[in-house]
Formats: C-alpha cells, structure tokens, sequence
C-alpha cells in the first residue's frame, strides 16, 4: 500500500505541467499535515512550485527554456474552487471591455465570493477581492460581466444610458438575463435599468 508521499506524487503526475492546484486535489489521501509536509518536501525538490499560501504548480518550461505560466483567470479561479467560491472578473476590466472607460488595469483582478488575496505570479500580481455573492448572480455568462461592470460604476455613473450600452453590446439572451436579474439589484441599479426600459436614456 502506498504512504500518503506516494499517492500525491502520483496525482501530481498526472497534472498537466504549469496547471495550478491546491491541497484540495489530495483529499482523501492522508491526513492534511500529511499532504503538506509530502508538498513541502516536492517543492523543496523542484518537483513543484509555491505560488502562494496553499496554492503549486508543476513548472512548465516553454521553448528557449523560458518558464511558462498560467494564466491570471486559470489560477483566481484554482483558488475559488477550493474554497466552494464563485469568481467573476472585476468590475474595472469589465467597465473596460463594455467600453466605459479605457483605462487598463493595473493588475489581473477578480471578484470573488471567497477570501480576498493577493497571488504574484512571476511579475505580476493576480487579485481576489471578496464581494457579497448577490454581485455575482449572473457569473460566468456575459451578463455577469455586466453585472459587475454596474457594480463598479456605481450610483454616480450608472444611468438609463449605461444600459442602453449594454444592451447594444450583449447578446439579447444574455441582456434579457441582466434583466430578469432585478432582484440581485440595488434599488438605484433598477431604477436606472427602469428608465432604460421606458426609453429614458438621454445620457450615457
């Protein structure tokens, strides 16, 4: 039978290299001081690689012996699976894409209903900003990037005409999504998203 040191080298074996996990991919294989100290002793090895409090990969060494890494969305949501978390991107980036601002952000950030962190990987530096889970009903669709792109904007900059936008620039399923999402609104977000309905958007 094989020790807890066995059974999670060969898990992480079967990982593709440069996929980020947590201790969560050993449960059931040992003790979770068990699990640890086998990850320590891989990652003092060279075998894998600390990001973060809890959080490897195997290295990935691309052409020209360039190490690869992942990507920010890949590793935030890593993070938020293991937590049972739901992640969305945050709400600057969304405002971004929907064209309100230009404006790149700084670093890869993400909304989360887990715990706020910060993860650097290689020079930059990937963000988890905890939220309340209702700003994120809509994630992993379009309108959920829409959703925290209002959430971002705020009462000062959301108006009739930010939902006019939207509704230009979202499928209309997933408009028709936002739209029905009414409930997860505060009552500034529906009262905009009213005047839009009844043709009061005169302003962005």
């Amino acid at each position: 039978m094989m020790n807890t040191s066995q059974t999670v080298r060969e898990r992480i074996a079967a990982q593709p290299d440069g996929t980020p996990f947590t201790p969560a991919l050993f449960a059931g294989l040992g003790s979770r001081a068990a699990i640890d100290q086998a990850l320590m002793r891989l990652a003092k090895a060279g075998s894998i690689e600390r990001l973060g409090h809890g959080l490897y990969i195997v290295p990935k060494v691309g052409r020209f012996g360039i190490k690869t890494l992942p990507a920010p969305e890949q590793v935030a949501r890593t993070v938020a699976d293991a937590e049972g978390a739901i992640i969305e991107i945050h709400g600057a980036e969304a405002a971004r894409r929907f064209g309100f601002t230009t404006q790149m952000p700084a670093h890869a950030a993400f909304y989360t209903t887990g715990s706020s962190r910060a993860i650097r990987l290689g020079k930059m530096i990937v963000r988890l900003q905890h939220v309340a889970p209702r700003k994120l009903a809509l994630a992993g669709r379009p309108a959920g990037q829409a959703l925290s792109a209002l959430w971002y904007l705020g009462r000062n900059q959301v108006s009739p005409g930010t939902f006019k936008r939207i509704a230009e620039r979202l499928p209309s399923s997933e408009f028709q999504a936002l739209r029905e999402a009414k409930a997860s609104m505060p009552a500034w977000m529906v009262a905009a998203l009213t005047g839009y309905e009844r043709g009061e958007f005169t302003h962005a």
